[in-house]
Order: structure tokens, then sequence, then C-alpha cells
């Protein structure tokens, strides 16, 4: 399954994000920064040292007491296809005081200016907070899909954003929520 939406600047596909062929990919990542679970272990396993290295520096360096949620930071893409990682630490649902919608936009709009700010053009997302933070994937669809869409409306220098599910079931229940 394939999708496009926004006269194809945002695609919605199933794969593996960890062999896209972008400028960057999205690592739905831990506030450690050094690795975990899902995403995040796939990403650091795949990627080498160099992605570890480097997030390494940025906890003893800029975020000694880890990555705030809704934060993003950027790193080399060590062995992976994408030039770069971008790590954002979306919320775990119901622990963040109702502002769960909110943090989980803010890792997109944080993941998409850093892409920006970058001068990248193509960026691949995993579905943030939706496996071990267990974010309800319809309502993650709405955010998502809303923040991707303002985000674009304020700023057209992305050429592709591709939101890759691991499953053809996660793909097809964002499309059927998404509000592009």
């Amino acid at each position: 399954m394939t999708e496009k939406y926004l006269n194809g600047k945002v695609i919605v596909t199933v794969g593996d994000i960890t062999e896209q062929e972008v400028d960057a990919i999205v690592n739905a990542a831990n506030s450690t920064l050094l690795g975990g679970g899902g995403v995040d272990g796939a990403i650091h396993s795949k990627g080498g040292r160099q992605i570890y290295d480097e997030c390494k520096q940025i906890r003893e360096t800029a975020y000694p007491k880890g990555l705030p949620t809704g934060k993003a930071v950027i790193t080399s893409g060590g062995n992976l296809k994408a030039r770069h990682v971008i790590h954002t630490v979306g919320p775990v649902y119901g622990m963040n005081g109702g502002r769960d919608a909110e943090l989980l936009a803010d890792s997109y709009y944080n993941s998409l200016k850093i892409a920006v700010e970058n001068s990248l053009k193509t960026i691949s997302f995993p579905s943030i907070s939706t496996g071990a933070f267990h974010f309800p994937k319809h309502e993650a669809a709405v955010t998502a899909s809303l923040t991707i869409k303002d985000f674009l409306e304020n700023d057209a220098s992305l050429s592709e954003i591709r939101l890759v599910f691991f499953s053809q079931s996660d793909a097809e229940k964002f499309s059927k929520h998404q509000n592009f």
C-alpha cells in the first residue's frame, strides 16, 4: 500500500524505516538516546557505533539529563542509507497530564524543523509513540497529519515526507484517520 497526500509531498507506505533512502529518518527514541527496543533498537543496530557515539556526545553536552519529550536532535546516519537520523522522544501515553497530543505534535514539528534547518529535502517517519509508548494509533494519525500539514503550509522546502509503517494494518488505520 502506498498513498499520497498534499500533492504528493506526503507518502504513506509500509516498510522498514532503516532501509529508507532519504536525507533523514526519524528515530522514535527514548530520552537516553543510547538505543532501546523497536525502531530505536533497529536504527542503532543497523546504523552502527557512529550514531551511538554522536548520541552519547549530545547527552554529555546538550542534554545530560536526557532528551526531553517532544524535542529532537540530529546525528549522522552511520551505516544507514539515510544520511542523517533525527532522534525525537514521543510521549508515553497517559503520563503527561493531558498533554499527550501536544507533545506528539512537538515531536513531529521539531523533527521537521531540524530537517529544514539542515537543508534536508526528504525525511521518513515511523509511527512515533504508537508502539511501546501506547499512543492510540487513530489519535496519533490525526495529530501527526495535522502537524505535518500545518508545517508544510508555512514551509515548503521539504520535497517529500514519508510515513513508514511496520504493518499494512497500521498504514490503513493511519490513512483512515488522517486529516491532511
